[in-house]
């Protein structure tokens, strides 16, 4: 490994130090937080079911909407970021995404304000157009989360360091998403009123589900949703009240690059440029030209992104439904089953980073390539033997988890360091953007194909899509680990 504190004294390395892994920590927690107020809602989807008998179709509609708006809102905030105080930006986000999740916590007041009624097709139909709504809003305000982290990190860490340590920060996804499946699944077993005595009520959560109350075997189902009717509303409010919390916590702790706290530039990490960010520089638009637009390596990334995010949030957003559907598991054990997908993915995310660094010298497109491969193939075993063992079926989702999320965290390394820091958020916002395309594709895809074709051809395609990634990164292993000595070109040609 690189000297990469060449020139320092002791005083100054160590209060970098001390910075910079409070920078890791803070941003950490703060977008764990983010995905607390994000990941509710796919916990919270077999309960609407139940109550309001919304089908996968709507569902995939909001979550498709939704994902296209958080990509555009990345994309757009990445120009912002790279011109404005980061932490500031990231913690108001924050603040709006709890906003955003008390009004769904209150969709169903609001529609029976709207409509004047309590049920019928007109209340059901408000009631979408509801959750439309304010999941479209949180998305957009999610996509303020990312794109400071994308700047902040490659701040604060050197290129030869950023791919272990941006993927033991890249855990704060899984941590998040593990820890919101979790809780909510809890709250939704656990919580909300006992209406299991209600005979209206069995009525109208067999007829949702599509169960025959009659048939024994569909009964505890039936009152297991019965039990806990309306809890699915905590799984917004409480994380909602978390987030509140969370934005306090961003902006009293970040800080947005060494400069701001009188600390130098990281030796080897200057892009040329004389001019201090946010500031009007004539040639910036020309930088960006040359380290993003025309860039073939970031628009590789972006394309392959697509490809990994339709696996990624195929098996993430719709696995509760797949797994209590499909796989016959209460929402309490299918929500332990995500967790641990999650769980798996937090191993396999800080693994890709540290082999990216120690084993292909900082490429993370070469380990994106063992990723997807690894991810196709355990998602292969998953759907094409249902018949193992309940917790042997799990363990093999989550070894897909444990490969999945290596590109998805490697990618934004990938994207900031052949952007240099001057234009990392910028990049990944354009990554993002392409991200999001493949989850909209993937929620409009999975909830038309689940609801015409069943569950099994899902996951085919979902195989189908990872071997298309495999390929893509194929095509870009030879590309160098990072874009510094292609900016630094630049600015000497603008000198002249």
């Amino acid at each position: 490994m690189e000297n990469i504190y060449a020139g320092w004294d002791a005083a100054t390395v160590k209060r970098y130090k001390s910075w910079q892994m409070r920078t890791i920590i803070v941003s950490m927690v703060g977008y764990a937080i983010y995905y607390f107020v994000r990941k509710n809602f796919s916990i919270a989807m077999p309960g609407l079911t139940a109550q309001y008998g919304i089908s996968n179709t709507s569902f995939g509609i909001v979550i498709g909407i939704g994902s296209l708006i958080y990509g555009l809102s990345r994309f757009i905030n990445g120009f912002v970021v790279d011109r404005f105080s980061a932490r500031v930006i990231m913690a108001v986000g924050l603040l709006l995404c709890a906003a955003s999740n008390f009004a769904f916590g209150f969709g169903v007041n609001i529609s029976s304000w709207l409509t004047g009624v309590d049920a019928g097709p007109d209340f059901i139909n408000m009631l979408v157009l509801v959750m439309a709504v304010t999941i479209v809003l949180n998305q957009l305000f999610q996509g303020v989360g990312y794109p400071p982290c994308a700047r902040l990190l490659p701040s604060w860490i050197h290129p030869s360091e950023l791919a272990t340590k941006m993927s033991i920060w890249n855990t704060s996804h899984s941590i998040g998403a593990a820890l919101a499946v979790v809780v909510c699944g809890y709250i939704m077993g656990t919580m909300g009123q006992d209406l299991s005595s209600d005979e209206s009520v069995i009525r109208t959560v067999a007829a949702n589900l599509g169960l025959n109350p009659a048939d024994s075997s569909n009964m505890e189902t039936i009152l297991g949703y019965a039990r806990h009717w309306d809890a699915w509303r905590w799984c917004f409010w409480l994380p909602a009240c978390l987030a509140v919390a969370g934005a306090a916590w961003l902006y009293v702790g970040l800080r947005d690059d060494p400069r701001s706290v009188g600390l130098p530039e990281l030796p080897g990490t200057k892009t040329g440029s004389k001019v201090d960010s946010g500031a009007k520089d004539p040639a910036r638009g020309r930088f960006l030209k040359v380290m993003v637009w025309t860039n073939r390596w970031i628009w590789t990334l972006c394309i392959a992104n697509v490809f990994v995010y339709v696996m990624r949030m195929g098996i993430l957003d719709w696995g509760p439904k797949f797994l209590t559907e499909a796989r016959n598991m209460s929402i309490e054990d299918a929500a332990w089953s995500v967790g641990l997908f999650e769980i798996f993915a937090i191993v396999g995310t800080v693994c890709s980073g540290w082999a990216t660094d120690h084993i292909f010298k900082g490429k993370s497109h070469q380990m994106c390539l063992v990723c997807m491969v690894g991810a196709s193939l355990f998602m292969g075993i998953f759907i094409l033997f249902p018949q193992l063992p309940v917790v042997l079926s799990i363990i093999i989702l989550a070894m897909a988890g444990f490969f999945v999320y290596g590109p998805q965290a490697l990618i934004g390394i990938a994207s900031a360091n052949h952007a240099t820091k001057e234009a990392s958020a910028t990049a990944n916002g354009l990554a993002g953007i392409f991200g999001y395309a493949g989850s909209f594709l993937s929620a409009i895809g999975i909830g038309i194909v689940a609801d015409h074709w069943g569950w099994n051809m899902v996951f085919y395609i979902i195989v189908g899509v990872g071997v298309l990634g495999a390929i893509t990164f194929v095509t870009m292993w030879r590309a160098p680990r990072d874009g510094y000595a292609r900016s630094n070109a630049f600015y000497d040609k603008e000198k002249q």
